[in-house]
């Protein structure tokens, strides 16, 4: 009876040795992440975001400051930048350049079954520290709604939506790189 404790015992041991050692091995590699994807030369320090103008042909009043603001609150949440006036070792800066809605799809009546309202905004990113990582670039998205629907009734739903998808847009090019 005792020799085939012994013997049982023994494959259990060495399983056990084996995930020991597993363990200590994989404890030793360490792997480095962030939770916001976002990569920053550890000498920026400072981050300035400058009012978006809206410079589109159809103006929403309170769209200029609602953009600044998210992309200030997405900044503040996935970086540790300290916010400046002024310029900062990284700067946003731009203006909304298109509000529009136009028909997408016809019915068989010949009337649109489906609008596309979309908003567009030209961002210069400079980054003094890596001057490689600045850009100049307009970036564009959009919600399709029923046509059925005024603009009004579906407006700040969908704007909402876009400046979400825009600041995340232009959060990523500045800082995430994959």
């Amino acid at each position: 009876m005792e020799l085939k404790c012994k013997k049982n015992i023994f494959p259990v041991a060495a399983i056990l040795l084996i995930l020991t050692g597993w363990i200590f091995l994989l404890n030793g590699c360490k792997i480095s992440y962030s939770m916001s994807g976002a990569r920053i030369s550890p000498e920026v320090k400072t981050l300035s975001i400058q009012y978006f103008q809206n410079r589109a042909d159809l103006v929403q009043p309170m769209l200029s400051q609602y953009l600044t603001d998210a992309l200030i609150d997405k900044c503040k949440a996935q970086t540790n930048l300290g916010l400046v006036n002024g310029l900062g070792d990284v700067d946003f800066e731009g203006e909304i350049s298109g509000y529009s809605t136009v028909p997408l799809t016809v019915a068989a009546d010949a009337q649109a079954a489906t609008n596309r309202f979309t908003i567009s905004v030209r961002v210069k990113f400079t980054n003094s520290i890596e001057p490689e990582l600045s850009y100049e670039q307009t970036f564009s998205r959009y919600e399709d709604y029923d046509s059925s629907l005024d603009l009004n009734q579906v407006e700040k739903e969908l704007s909402d939506k876009i400046v979400e998808l825009l600041v995340e847009d232009i959060f990523n090019k500045a800082f995430v790189t994959w």
